[in-house]
């Protein structure tokens, strides 16, 4: 920074006197900052009322060196602590999402020559750049290239290099976090649980959320597996990648003891990756590294992280975990492309993922991930999209296949092809054998024991499924799909009370997942709150527009007497699928639901021979208790694969 002129600041209870880089509180209480805080907090207080953005901030404070955005908010974090700010306010700095920071608190500036300085109290130890700037710092654990500075032995200073010295380590005892090496974890006790969140761009502008939200799934891989810690799976934390995110609040939120986030800067063919490991409790850091290569080196960075907080957590990654999935960045960048437009599970978004996909394939056919990808993909389009299963779900189970004969480690790979044994194939043992080898892949896996437990329950095997959605739960506390599972579990297994309070919480949640409402609605139809399930149907339609809300609607309607009301979805429902596919499961319930037996049986049987993914649901839906007795309908439950009652 430009020397600074003599000036003195005052707001609050503070002055900051800038030629002799003090700050002091109330009379003469000198507080201990460190250069580079100090310097940032004078830029701000110089240019108060304004926002600043981060990159101007950071080339004013460290205009010689590229550094990561961790040095800069740590340093606020600091300012925030020692001039009294509590989590949440901002009586002196504010951030600005987007951009920046703003010092917003009212400042007075004085000359230095109309008031005379106070010495410094003999309670306090004044770190003012004088005292320190000749101390050689080297900042070994963020890798910043700081100017090794050269220690001035001119007898007349030893003593304030000796006192310097010792305030520093003094400081250490008063909570001030300074960088360590990062070799040697720190953590107070073992971590048992850790998650990963979307690493950063720095600017707005310049965002890849694609890379960002890739690095985090790459490194929750790389990370997950054994027994002896639980990651978050990338469904938790994806939530978590806006760029004013606090780490720490995120960690709390996941019920984790530490998070590991990180930035990001791309600049033409290189890549800066900063990435830490903080616990949630304290803030106190375990470890953290920068990384400053080329993009085509960005596996051995992602190697290089697993491996220093494997350390730093005191869990061993097995051969199995260090195996790298491609050695092709390009495939590697459109997978990551693919996995970020496929997680929308919109029809347009999906599609987009396919084709990224089907790239990342072209370039490198040995690389597993990108067929996962398809098979979830194909998947997803007919339960979410309406699309035929006949149309994608032979593709699903080619495309899972081929990733299990390319590495069969990956757990994921046997889920996805347990999804096509589920909801295609209609064979339970087949699935229940890829299911139970992804837990054996990886024991904590959420989504494993969410499969499970799908097909646990849908085959009536309620204690057992409700053993399993709870496991999935707790790991992954706050993923929609699971708590509105449990919620249908429960349902399923007759504990009406207890589905109905976990869809109100998965609800207030977030009440804008159209699931939740749906399945709330046949709790309330149980229930006899007719009004009350017609409304949630209304509601999941709003949210989504498959036709299973239209169907529970028309149900509805019928038991709240409301024929006339339920003809009219039938009609809307038939109109709409000579254009377009319409579940035949969903027409047959509500022919069920008017009391016309001959076509109900008649769409179910369509159903059948479509491979509607919905027949899954006829052992244990209970809106078809009075047709068991009916030998066409045990005989369709036989082909299905259930027990025929």
């Amino acid at each position: 920074m430009d020397e600074p002129q003599a000036h003195i600041y005052e707001f609050g209870n503070f002055r900051l006197c800038a030629a002799k880089r003090l700050l002091l509180k109330g009379v003469d209480e000198t507080v201990p900052l460190m250069p580079k805080a100090f310097d940032t907090l004078l830029y701000l207080v110089e240019h108060n009322g304004k926002v600043i953005e981060k990159d101007e901030l950071m080339s004013a404070i460290w205009a010689d060196t590229i550094v990561e955005e961790n040095n800069l908010t740590q340093n606020i974090s600091i300012l925030r602590r020692v001039l009294g700010e509590k989590h949440g306010e901002n009586r002196f700095i504010a951030t600005v999402p987007g951009h920046g920071y703003k010092f917003v608190a009212e400042v007075s500036k004085i000359d230095a020559a109309e008031k005379s300085e106070p010495p410094a109290s003999a309670g306090g130890l004044n770190l003012a750049e004088s005292q320190v700037s000749n101390l050689t710092f080297q900042n070994q654990q963020s890798g910043t290239n700081n100017k090794q500075r050269t220690i001035d032995t001119k007898p007349s200073r030893l003593w304030l290099i000796t006192l310097a010295m010792a305030a520093v380590a003094g400081l250490s005892f008063l909570g001030f976090s300074f960088w360590r090496g990062n070799t040697e974890p720190v953590a107070d006790a073992p971590v048992k649980t850790v998650a990963v969140l979307p690493f950063k761009s720095l600017l707005a502008e310049k965002r890849n959320e694609a890379l960002e939200l890739g690095m985090a799934d790459t490194l929750i891989s790389k990370l997950s597996g054994g027994e002896d810690i639980i990651v978050r799976p990338f469904s938790a934390i994806r939530r978590y990648g806006s760029l004013e995110q606090d780490s720490l609040t995120a960690g709390r939120e996941l019920g984790v003891e530490a998070v590991l986030d990180g930035s990001i800067q791309t600049s033409g063919e290189r890549i800066r990756i900063s990435a830490r490991l903080i616990q949630t409790g304290d803030g106190k850091q375990l470890w953290a590294g920068q990384f400053d290569e080329k993009f085509t080196d960005i596996f051995a960075v992602q190697d290089s992280i697993s491996e220093r907080v494997a350390t730093a957590l005191k869990i061993r990654l097995e051969s199995k975990e260090k195996k790298r999935d491609t050695e092709h960045v390009e495939a590697y960048q459109l997978y990551m492309k693919g996995h970020y437009h496929a997680l929308n599970l919109t029809r347009a978004e999906t599609d987009k993922g396919i084709a990224y996909f089907q790239q990342a394939i072209r370039i490198d056919p040995n690389y597993a991930r990108p067929y996962i990808g398809l098979a979830e993909a194909y998947v997803s389009m007919t339960l979410t999209s309406g699309v035929p299963s006949w149309e994608v779900m032979p593709e699903a189970k080619a495309a899972a296949l081929r990733a299990i004969e390319i590495d069969e480690t990956l757990p994921e790979a046997h889920v996805a092809l347990g999804f096509t044994n589920f909801w295609y194939d209609w064979n339970w043992p087949a699935a229940e054998k890829e299911y139970l080898r992804a837990l054996e892949l990886n024991p904590n896996s959420a989504e494993a024991h969410f499969a499970y437990a799908h097909l646990l329950s849908n085959t009536a095997q309620h204690e057992k499924a409700l053993a399993e959605i709870k496991r999935a739960r707790e790991l992954d506390p706050l993923f929609l799909r699971t708590g509105a599972l449990e919620g249908q579990i429960l349902f399923f297994a007759g504990k009406h009370d207890e589905a109905l309070d976990r869809l109100n919480k998965t609800i207030d949640l977030n009440p804008n997942f159209w699931l939740s409402h749906l399945f709330i609605s046949r709790v309330y139809t149980e229930k006899g709150m007719h009004a009350e399930a017609i409304a949630a149907t209304k509601k999941a339609k709003e949210l989504s527009s498959n036709s299973q809300s239209d169907a529970y609607r028309a149900y509805a309607l019928t038991k709240a007497g409301e024929m006339e009301q339920a003809r009219a979805v039938l009609k809307e429902l038939l109109k709409l699928s000579i254009e377009h596919y319409v579940p035949p499961y969903n027409i047959a319930l509500v022919y069920h639901a008017l009391g016309e037996q001959a076509e109900t049986l008649a769409w179910l049987e369509k159903g059948y021979e479509q491979r509607d993914v919905r027949m899954v649901f006829l052992q244990v839906e209970p809106k078809w208790n009075n047709l068991r007795d009916d030998p066409r309908f045990q005989e369709l439950l036989r082909r299905v694969g259930f027990n025929g009652k």
